[in-house]
């Protein structure tokens, strides 16, 4: 699909996009029996626009997977139009605002999430997955690349694994080892691998630590992939610093990856909440050695605990209708005025509000 091309599957002040396409890739991963159900709300407020602006918002996971079921993502845009867009496979809700209007944008999404883990001792095949998103998977690009410098790292990291779980793995341990949760990046930081590398500064948050791995796996020749969301819930797990502490989810962005593995299909991974145990599960400043560092270690190489809703696995995201260069991943909301991009972590500019709470099965 040429990215730049963009199929429009909705236009009004307000729409609700329900009923989500089953997945072409969806495997055999176990799960928990029972699904939960959230509804997350999303309210952003462009403050002091300078003439026409856009907003946009990354709309829950169109396709269905093993862990979850999106219901319906509903949106509307006071003072303005909005439309979902289906770029590349996910849902970008974009919003028009005519001079001198008064920017409100809000979407209600509503999922139904199950824990999701994969049993890498089982012998048997998964169902195939889509080889063209297979494939797509094991490129390289801008934000994410997988040549140069990243290539070494990843040959150095696996010499001498000989299956691709041996591989998956290593990388996982080596990032585990190697990389630190950095309290003072903003937001879920950059995704800058090479210069994370070139640098050998390993500190960052989520979009840091978890593409680092996605780019490695890539150059190992693994198919790996990032996946952009929100933690809607607290930690079953006993984990305060993996979950939600109320229902306040504005600043609960987060970022996991998957990997392919043949025999197994995607495999959830998540070496970056390692780190975030580390530095932040009370009292703080764990050490490697620490029952909840290993336990956490050893649950986050194959599983992931659903307390998190999915938006989208995009990288070198083209925003409809934007100027600005592509993003190196879609997960906060976004907007231009006539003045150019609005920086999101600007809460001077630009207000939003995000609220996760769980409801009954409809």
């Amino acid at each position: 699909m040429d990215r730049r091309q963009f199929l429009k599957s909705a236009a009004a002040a307000s729409a609700t996009l329900a009923l989500p396409r089953v997945g072409r890739a969806l495997g055999q991963a176990s799960t928990d029996s029972g699904w939960r159900t959230f509804e997350v709300f999303t309210r952003v407020e462009l403050l002091n626009p300078s003439g026409p602006s856009l907003v946009w918002l990354p709309a829950a996971q169109l396709q269905q997977s093993p862990y979850q079921k999106t219901l319906a993502n509903q949106f509307q845009a006071d003072g303005g139009t909005a439309e979902l867009v289906e770029y590349d496979g996910f849902g970008i809700i974009t919003a028009k605002y005519p001079a001198g209007a008064h920017p409100v944008l809000t979407l209600t999404s509503r999922v139904s999430t199950r824990n999701y883990s994969v049993d890498l001792a089982a012998s048997e095949k998964t169902a195939k997955s889509d080889q063209a998103d297979v494939e797509k998977c094991l490129r390289g690009g801008h934000a994410i690349p997988s040549d140069g410098i990243v290539k070494t790292t990843a040959d150095s990291i696996t010499l001498g694994a000989t299956s691709d779980v041996a591989k998956a793995r290593a990388i996982y341990e080596w990032i585990v080892d190697n990389t630190f949760r950095n309290p003072k990046t903003r937001g879920c930081g950059l995704g800058d691998i090479r210069y994370m590398l070139e640098s050998k500064d390993l500190g960052g948050k989520c979009a840091d630590l978890n593409a680092l791995y996605v780019g490695l796996a890539r150059a190992a020749g693994l198919p790996a992939r990032d996946v952009y969301g929100v933690r809607v819930a607290p930690s079953q797990n006993g984990l305060k610093s993996l979950g939600l502490s109320s229902e306040n989810a504005t600043k609960a962005q987060h970022c996991r990856a998957e990997v392919y593995l043949a025999d197994h299909g995607w495999v959830p991974v998540d070496p970056a909440d390692v780190r975030k145990v580390v530095l932040e599960e009370p009292p703080g400043n764990h050490s490697m050695d620490d029952e909840v560092v290993k336990n956490a270690r050893a649950r986050l190489f194959g599983s992931w605990e659903m307390n998190w809703m999915a938006y989208n696995c995009g990288h070198d995201v083209v925003l409809p209708g934007s100027t600005r260069p592509p993003l190196n991943y879609f997960m906060y909301p976004q907007a231009e005025t006539a003045e150019g991009s609005v920086d999101p972590l600007d809460p001077d500019k630009f207000k939003y509000e995000i609220t996760a709470k769980e409801v009954k099965a409809a």
